[in-house]
């Protein structure tokens, strides 16, 4: 049984690991706190183990559920210690301050610059899945899609394979500049949600391709 380790225990990282024990997975959860780890994975039971953040990650493909400049704080952290793994980036790098822009530049993505700062195999996914939906493993009634961008074929089969284990319909949209339409058009509709005009918009939709 494969390992996912998983950066984080906020929202999306108790909606990830939802995910991959529902995909048979182990799942190593990392804080820099060592108490809040151990229970977190209490919480969530099952084939879950809990560590520090530094210290060497169990799992094959780790999961930076933090956001963005705390994910480049990681990555950079760990230097050689992330080669030969995958490593997934779900940031959305709006500015939080005012709500209105992406903080990376045109022409590049959070995926990119993280990509930049690590030997490991960096994949984009789950930055157009919402905690909750992604908890659920579906959104009403429908399987969630999951867009995965990435340069490295086998790291983008290997987490096709978690998603589609999980109950998800993975879709590789193609290398990881891809990542900066994805990242852009989940901050729309990251804009939507928050948007009072549609009351309906609770943070659990979810992109889905109809064919």
């Amino acid at each position: 049984m494969s390992t996912i380790t998983i950066v984080g225990t906020g929202n999306m990282a108790r909606g990830i690991a939802a995910r991959a024990l529902a995909a048979g997975r182990n799942v190593e959860v990392l804080n820099r706190d060592a108490q809040k780890a151990q229970a977190f994975a209490a919480e969530l039971g099952g084939n879950v183990t809990a560590g520090t953040v530094g210290q060497p990650p169990a799992g094959e493909i780790v999961a930076l559920a933090v956001p963005f400049e705390a994910a480049k704080e990681v990555v950079s952290a760990y230097g050689d210690g992330l080669a030969g793994k995958t490593v997934i980036d779900i940031t959305n790098p709006v500015n939080f301050e005012t709500f209105d822009s992406l903080v990376v530049a045109p022409g590049t993505s959070a995926a990119e610059e993280i990509a930049a700062l690590t030997p490991a195999n960096v994949v984009k996914a789950f930055n157009t899945t919402f905690a909750g939906a992604l908890a659920a493993g579906e959104t009403s009634g429908q399987a969630l899609d999951v867009f995965i961008a990435a340069d490295n074929a086998d790291a983008a089969a290997a987490v096709s394979s978690l998603v589609s284990d999980g109950g998800m319909r993975p879709i590789v949209a193609g290398p990881l500049k891809r990542a900066r339409e994805l990242e852009g058009f989940q901050f729309l509709v990251m804009t939507l949600q928050a948007n009072p005009a549609f009351e309906t918009f609770n943070w659990n939709t979810g992109l889905k391709i109809v064919d």
